[in-house]
């Protein structure tokens, strides 16, 4: 009986090293996914994690086997972890017979061991009578277990009892010592197929490297994939808002246009404005440097100035209540511009301010009358200062030397200031009004009068 033992041991030795082909894998119907493997050797592999337990030698042809296993704490198992049924000589995991896929451990924690069951339909089992193993293979493709070989044969009445006598002992022995015999001739195949394989793995190791740089550049092109997919989707929706915004754009420049039409039509009537608001801020300056020039030399007559203005201030009032104010502005802006004319004769100031004073009273009692031919000044008309206080002279000294006969005269004879044209006395005197403002011009902004022929272009 021990004998008939050893020589199944040593036949079961032989199956484990021998170099067999593998058979063709079978697929099982219950999942479409093919299981992880790889070409991973024996001698890397790692038995003693996954230990199988009640594993029978043999296995009734076409009924369903149950396969008992233990997770050690060496292990932590994940979800593409299958159990395999190899044919004793396989070289790597890829020759699976068949497979399942190993179901995860619930409520147990990795410290530790788990015992855990898988049940192989009968319709996919081997249907041969070759050794065959439990194998747990990982997601990684790698070996963590394997159980001792098993056959798929119905168990006969030798493998209960044996029954010899001394003649078959003698062939048995004489058979075991030719098994020996074989068997170390085996050994030394195993020793070169170990030395193959060693340089195998030397070249598996090499792959393996490389492997696993495909495989990282394999995740690091799922990656750029994952990212350029997110890239696009974001270019995606980049377009769209670019086709978004170049619309609002193409709105904003028709506004932008529209904008800057109106601002160039507003920019040209503000420079015409601004222009003309210059002309009129020189004139203003001309003006005011004018009156303080006046001013400054107007500072020694103060007190006879101020009479003269108390005395025009009256007159405009008189002038004012007949409607003459356009006439007498008129003729004051003439006088203004014979300032210029009249300032060499500063030397002369005592005396041209008596003759103003006549001229003032002459001009209050031709106020009086109805056929007055004289105008009141504007409420801009500066009152006539003493003439020995002005640089450019007095405008009432416009007459010059013929002032007082003209004053002596004007009583039965009225002249137009601007033609010089000469109304008898008994036309009426709004003819004369009306052909004195013939000749002037009154501005729109400041009510200010002009002769016409000072009109500016």
């Amino acid at each position: 009986m021990s004998t008939l033992q050893t020589v199944r041991a040593a036949t079961d030795v032989v199956s484990c090293l021998a170099t067999a082909a593998g058979t063709p894998n079978s697929t099982m119907d219950e999942t479409s996914d093919e299981p992880p493997t790889s070409a991973v050797l024996l001698d890397d592999c790692h038995f003693s994690q996954v230990i199988f337990n009640n594993v029978e030698k043999f296995y009734v042809p076409g009924g369903d086997i149950t396969c008992y296993y233990t997770l050690t704490n060496n292990i932590a198992p994940r979800g593409k972890d299958w159990v395999g049924i190899f044919r004793v000589g396989w070289k790597t995991t890829r020759e699976y017979y068949t497979f399942m896929w190993a179901p995860l451990p619930s409520g147990v924690s990795g410290d530790t061991a788990v015992q855990q069951q898988i049940q192989f339909k009968a319709y996919y089992l081997p249907k041969d009578d070759e050794y065959y193993q439990f194998c747990y293979v990982d997601q990684d493709g790698v070996v963590r277990g394997a159980s001792v070989p098993f056959q798929f044969r119905a168990e006969t009445e030798d493998d209960i009892l044996v029954v010899t006598t001394q003649g078959e002992v003698e062939e048995i022995e004489l058979q075991n010592k030719n098994l020996l015999k074989e068997n170390e001739e085996l050994k030394e195949s195993c020793t070169s197929l170990q030395k193959q394989n060693m340089d195998l793995q030397e070249q598996l190791k090499k792959t393996q490297e490389l492997q696993s740089g495909f495989e990282s550049l394999k995740s690091n092109t799922e990656k750029l994939e994952l990212e350029l997919n997110s890239l696009k989707k974001e270019n995606k929706h980049l377009k769209e808002l670019d086709d978004c915004r170049e619309a609002e754009l193409h709105q904003l420049k028709e506004q932008i246009q529209n904008v800057t039409s109106e601002k160039e039509c507003l920019e040209t009537r503000l420079k015409t404005a601004l222009d003309h608001m210059d002309q009129l801020q020189s004139q203003v300056l001309n003006y005011e440097k004018e009156v303080e020039n006046l001013a400054r030399l107007d500072h020694d007559k103060t007190e006879q100035l101020e009479s003269l203005k108390e005395e025009n201030r009256q007159l405009r009032t008189t002038v004012a209540e007949q409607h003459q104010n356009r006439d007498l502005m008129k003729e004051l802006e003439e006088k203004k511009h014979l300032f210029q004319i009249l300032q060499a004769k500063k030397n002369e100031t005592d005396k041209e301010n008596q003759e103003l004073r006549e001229e003032n009273a002459l001009l209050r009692r031709l106020s009086q009358t109805a056929d007055a031919s004289f105008f009141s000044p504007s409420q801009h008309q500066i009152p006539p200062p003493a003439m020995g206080s002005l640089v450019f002279g007095n405008p009432y000294y416009a007459s010059g030397a013929n002032l007082e006969a003209r004053a002596a005269d004007v009583a039965s004879i009225r002249k137009c200031p601007m033609c010089d044209e000469v109304f008898p006395e008994d036309i009426d005197t709004s003819q004369y009004e009306a052909h004195v403002q013939s000749h002037l011009l009154e501005c729109p902004l400041c009510s200010e009068t002009f002769e016409k022929s000072n009109k500016q272009s």
